[in-house]
């Protein structure tokens, strides 16, 4: 009974007439201890889904007063700011779909729902964010040979405004951005660009006091490159959760050795632990024991790695072994 099992065959169809010589334990309760998704969840008097929508429309109307108010002062900085709103509008847009197709329910084809979807979106908003950044650091090197006349008041100004719409912004995904990477992805989105308003702002500044029209491309390059540093964590941790990898807040040894401990169990394979969205994990596992464990055994062991490990969706399936007797 020992042969390596496939966790699909006893996990995604939740299949109860397995032969009652494995006895599966499911969990799925959802009154455990970590974050939930985003989106129609209450989290205070504001829900994600207002945060998005409060966050999409600030930053399309800063994009068209910004935009057209760096063509004017022949601002790089401005435009290429402008520009990474623009992104940024696609970037919360990816993490509040991917927030709302986590909401559906289960199908035939998609037995876990489109919770995966979280997933994808902060995916895309980490790629979105250094493509951004790479048309501005692009812009902006043709420019340092060739620096504009810019208008360092008006600059300013905008820039300022920036700040505010950015932060503010920012400071509507703060509380969900430690439980949830999707919501990070958007977190992280507004916070740089509330960076590189700051940056244009004292590119303004010295520009204003100087007339050296050099600043403001220099500027837009170290903004930039601070931005790419900060995003390349976000990238990382997407790419290996797309991938099924062990979430980082979860030590696969501990786990191990809270399950190899628990009474009765002699030994322990199959452990698969892996993201089913950006704030669910799953996990399997195949327990040896020696004799029929008792009526509680399986909920009590759900419960445990519930409360110590936010893991609310477990199914183990018990195997027994005379072999095991004195100990595996």
């Amino acid at each position: 009974m020992h042969g390596a099992h496939d966790h699909d065959d006893h996990d995604h169809e939740h299949d109860h007439s397995h032969d009652h010589a494995h006895a599966h334990g499911h969990s799925h309760g959802h009154g455990h201890g970590h974050a939930h998704g985003p989106g129609g969840h209450h989290h205070g008097p504001l829900t994600f889904d207002r945060a998005f929508a409060i966050g999409i429309s600030l930053n399309i109307a800063f994009v068209i007063v910004e935009f057209a108010t760096g063509f004017f002062a022949q601002s790089v900085a401005l435009m290429a700011d402008a520009g990474h709103n623009l992104s940024d509008v696609l970037g919360l847009s990816v993490a509040w779909a991917g927030a709302t197709l986590a909401k559906r329910g289960p199908s035939k084809r998609f037995t876990y729902g489109l919770k995966a979807s979280t997933i994808l979106a902060a995916l895309i908003n980490a790629l979105l964010l250094l493509m951004a950044m790479g048309a501005v650091v692009f812009e902006a090197v043709m420019r340092i040979g060739e620096p504009a006349h810019v208008k360092g008041a008006v600059v300013v100004v905008v820039a300022a405004a920036g700040i505010l719409v950015n932060a503010g912004t920012a400071w509507l995904f703060a509380r969900g951005q430690k439980s949830d990477i999707n919501l990070r992805g958007a977190y992280l989105h507004m916070a740089a660009d509330a960076t590189v308003s700051a940056g244009v702002m004292l590119a303004g500044v010295a520009i204003w006091w100087t007339g050296a029209g050099w600043i403001d491309p220099v500027v837009s390059i170290v903004v930039s490159a601070i931005i790419f540093w900060q995003t390349w964590g976000l990238l990382r941790e997407t790419i290996e959760m797309s991938l099924n990898a062990v979430p980082r807040t979860i030590d696969y040894d501990q786990v191990r050795a809270a399950l190899t401990g628990l009474p009765g169990v002699n030994a322990m394979h199959d452990l698969h632990i892996w993201p089913m969205s950006t704030t669910e994990t799953v996990l399997t596992a195949h327990l040896v024991m020696t004799e029929q464990p008792g009526a509680t055994f399986l909920a009590e062991a759900q419960t445990m790695l519930r409360k110590r490990f936010a893991i609310a969706h477990t199914t183990i399936q018990i195997e027994y072994d005379s072999e095991c007797a004195g100990g595996c």
